[in-house]
């Protein structure tokens, strides 16, 4: 099932005094709903904009970090939620409930690694499946029922790499 980022975002004078123990309980309420119909997955509030370090990879290749957002807006996120949804419009409805608890706009991403894009994919992890299981141990001329392939995502477009093959017993 895919997942999705849920963010919330709150203004650069954004005052946290403002926020009311009835906005915190309309808060709480929701991540309880949430947890009971089983869609998030992780949820928190982020420190304010003015606090966070920015990096960025220079020609020579090192990482130069600086202080503040290295870009410049009106608005930073202020927390965020990872949801698992049937589909976007379902993530979509929780979004709507999030924007009126916490009371501030944000947006819904689906998050790329969370679902094979189509047949194509599918059909690859199924032939690495079937690789693993290949190579599987040998013994009394049966193969070990219990083999999983330990699969990575690489590169710009995601591709699917086997790493090596879990065998009963090695967990």
């Amino acid at each position: 099932m895919p997942q999705y980022l849920v963010c919330n975002y709150l203004p650069d004078y954004f005052d946290p005094a403002t926020v009311t123990e009835a906005m915190m309980e309309e808060i709480h309420a929701l991540n309880r709903e949430l947890i009971a119909a089983g869609v998030r997955k992780f949820a928190c509030g982020i420190s304010p904009a003015r606090n966070p370090k920015t990096l960025q990879k220079e020609p020579d290749g090192k990482v130069l970090v600086t202080d503040g957002p290295y870009t410049e807006t009106k608005e930073h996120m202020g927390g965020f939620r990872i949801l698992e949804a049937a589909d976007l419009d379902e993530a979509l409805a929780w979004a709507k409930k999030a924007a009126i608890a916490c009371d501030v706009p944000g947006d819904v991403r689906e998050l790329f690694s969370t679902r094979l894009r189509n047949k194509d994919r599918r059909k690859q992890v199924n032939n690495l499946a079937t690789a693993a299981s290949e190579h599987a141990p040998q013994g009394r001329n049966e193969r070990t029922a219990a083999t999983v392939p330990l699969i990575r995502y690489e590169g710009k477009n995601n591709e699917i790499h086997l790493f090596g093959v879990l065998r009963q017993g090695q967990i």
